[in-house]
């Protein structure tokens, strides 16, 4: 009898840590959905809108969530075990001019510190804990632009919003890192895009193009359409032919969530089977990448609908 129990003990062990929650298959072996980009041409290529599109995320902040802070590392890797995404995150200007990453002025919401950003040297903020959105301490701490860039590469794409970094800033810290096949800036005026096309013609931006209004003025830039991916609303466009207006000149469309279903779904006023639809939603109206807070939620409800095939699938890779 007890060589029976003792036989059987593999299997019940087995089945007990099976049903610890949070123990699947991933945890075993997880892996990064990664965007196989090796060079700028490649970047442009993946970009570029074709018919045969794939939907993807754009993770606000790098996708933070509970035990994840905004703007940290440890959360682009979680948001790229669980969906394909490129990541949008925050530089800022440090006491002795480092860049790292932070989307608040001050220290207050989202880490251990107290005051400006500005306030403190790099030495000094590398002291500090990041926070995540429920304000819970976490292990993890703030990191530079430059670490973030290197760390891209062969994983992602990183999307560099302003803050208080200068388009010239940002577009000198793609070219030391080169990281032009890696990383894209947002430019919030045709002039500042027309200035990083003029001192590196390889960075691509993401610009504001709301309407066809706004698609004629980028055009008198001189930028090509291909070193563009354009932003189009945080809502319902104003103007809804301009997915096909971008389309046409092969450029992908934005659309942002954060302060529609995903909010709703956050304040609980909506079901997940509703802010799936919505993303779905999103993506029929004409849109190519959902800008999301929830990008894990986001990017799972396009992958649950999209075949990762056609022209743009050998970008879409899985590597542990």
């Amino acid at each position: 009898m007890s060589r029976n129990i003792s036989r059987g003990y593999p299997i019940l062990l087995l089945v007990a840590v099976l049903a610890i929650p949070g123990f699947n298959s991933f945890s075993q072996s997880p892996k990064l959905h990664i965007l196989d980009l090796e060079s700028p041409a490649q970047l442009r290529a993946f970009l570029r809108y074709t018919p045969d599109r794939i939907p993807f995320v754009s993770a606000h902040r790098g996708g933070p969530r509970s035990g994840y802070p905004e703007n940290c590392l440890a959360t682009f890797e979680n948001t790229l075990y669980r969906t394909w995404a490129i990541l949008e995150i925050d530089p800022r200007y440090t006491k002795d001019s480092a860049i790292v990453l932070m989307h608040d002025p001050t220290l207050d919401r989202t880490t251990t510190g107290h005051g400006k950003v500005g306030d403190y040297t790099l030495k000094e903020l590398r002291k500090l804990r990041l926070k995540d959105p429920e304000g819970q301490v976490t292990e993890y701490t703030i990191p530079t632009l430059g670490e973030v860039l290197e760390w891209a590469k062969g994983k992602t794409v990183l999307i560099i919003d302003q803050k208080d970094v200068s388009i010239a800033a940002r577009v000198a810290e793609i070219k030391k890192h080169q990281a032009e096949a890696n990383a894209l800036l947002m430019a919030y005026n045709f002039d500042d895009a027309k200035l990083a096309y003029s001192l590196n013609p390889e960075v691509m931006m993401e610009v504001f193009v709301p309407d066809h209004a706004a698609a004629d003025r980028f055009w008198q830039t001189g930028v090509p359409w291909e070193n563009v991916v354009a932003f189009v609303t945080h809502t319902q466009p104003n103007d809804p032919a301009i997915f096909q207006h971008l389309h046409d000149k092969g450029v992908l469309a934005i659309v942002g969530s954060s302060r529609t279903i995903d909010k709703d779904y956050s304040e609980k006023k909506i079901p997940k089977s509703e802010l799936d639809m919505g993303y779905h939603r999103i993506i029929d109206s004409g849109a190519d990448i959902v800008e999301a807070d929830l990008a894990i939620e986001a990017g799972e409800a396009m992958m649950a609908r999209t075949k990762m095939k056609g022209s743009k699938g050998r970008f879409f890779k899985k590597k542990p």
